[in-house]
């Protein structure tokens, strides 16, 4: 099984491109992110998940451990074959996924090609009881000093609120999460939403 290609990019097509290592050209197929990457003639280096069928071997790459992983388990959900998994990475990261997982937000997949709201919705249902393995590096990457995402009344008012204020539920649980890891999880909600606000404040402020 191929687990890595590196080598030259020979050509980059519609979903494909093919990588050249040592004369022979690998077809692999691969997100739109992954794609944006690569150059005709440069070097390439990709994780592989190679799909062995009856009728053909497809090679899938991608520019990160974390993307290819992230495919093997969108994969397992019912509904999402490879192509829908590729899109589906085309438009949001590993980290993004696990953090709508975790949010209980559909919306960010909803826009990628081939995936409706039902669909959406059966990922995050399949996908919601492997969050602490998905999220385990995903959420500390968020920002500052945050752990694992705290479970709580609180955090789900607060996330709320948020979200009736026009802010997206994937941000608010980000930033909710991460304010409650450090404030602690026995924080009053009114404290809760006005530090995100905060928080929140700022980001637009940089942004």
């Amino acid at each position: 099984m191929i687990a890595k290609l590196r080598g030259r990019v020979d050509s980059i097509g519609d979903g494909e491109a093919v990588i050249d290592v040592g004369g022979v050209g690998y077809l692999v197929f691969a997100p739109a992110r992954t794609l944006a990457e690569l150059a005709v003639g440069q070097a390439a280096d990709l994780a592989v998940e190679t799909h062995v069928r009856e009728d053909h071997i497809h090679l899938y790459g991608f520019s990160t451990i974390a993307d290819r992983q992230m495919f093997r388990t969108l994969t397992t959900v019912q509904g999402v074959g490879a192509k829908v998994g590729l899109a589906i990475l085309s438009v949001l990261t590993a980290d993004d996924v696990a953090r709508a997982v975790a949010a209980g937000d559909h919306a960010p997949f909803r826009r990628a090609g081939g995936v409706g709201p039902k669909l959406a919705q059966r990922i995050v249902a399949e996908l919601k009881d492997r969050m602490p393995a998905l999220t385990g590096a995903a959420l500390p990457q968020a920002g500052r000093g945050a752990g694992p995402a705290p479970a709580g009344r609180a955090v789900d008012d607060a996330v709320s609120a948020l979200v009736n204020l026009g802010y997206g539920r994937t941000e608010a649980f980000t930033v909710v999460s991460r304010t409650a890891h450090q404030l602690g999880e026995d924080t009053p909600v009114a404290n809760l939403i006005g530090a995100a606000l905060r928080e929140l404040g700022g980001e637009n402020a940089r942004g």
